[in-house]
């Protein structure tokens, strides 16, 4: 009885879950623009650029994690 053998790179799984933090932290950003726009109206333009800026970080993190991923996948150990 053979075993097969798994082929292929883990990177696209890893980076599948590693992509589970960004998705909540853009989710939550947006949540609690949306809360504090809800409770202040006025407030709604001076909080959006923080908005964007903090969905730009966590999404930088994203990219990072997928540079990561294609640039591990290439070392052969």
């Amino acid at each position: 009885m053979d075993i097969a053998a798994v082929e292929g790179s883990v990177a696209a799984i890893g980076y599948g879950l590693a992509a589970i933090g960004p998705g909540i932290g853009v989710g939550l950003v947006f949540a609690a623009y949306i809360n504090s726009t809800a409770r202040q109206p006025e407030s709604s333009r001076i909080t959006l650029p923080y908005v964007w800026i903090g969905f730009a970080v966590i999404e930088a993190l994203a990219l990072l994690g997928i540079a990561f991923g294609f640039i591990w996948a290439g070392t052969s150990a």
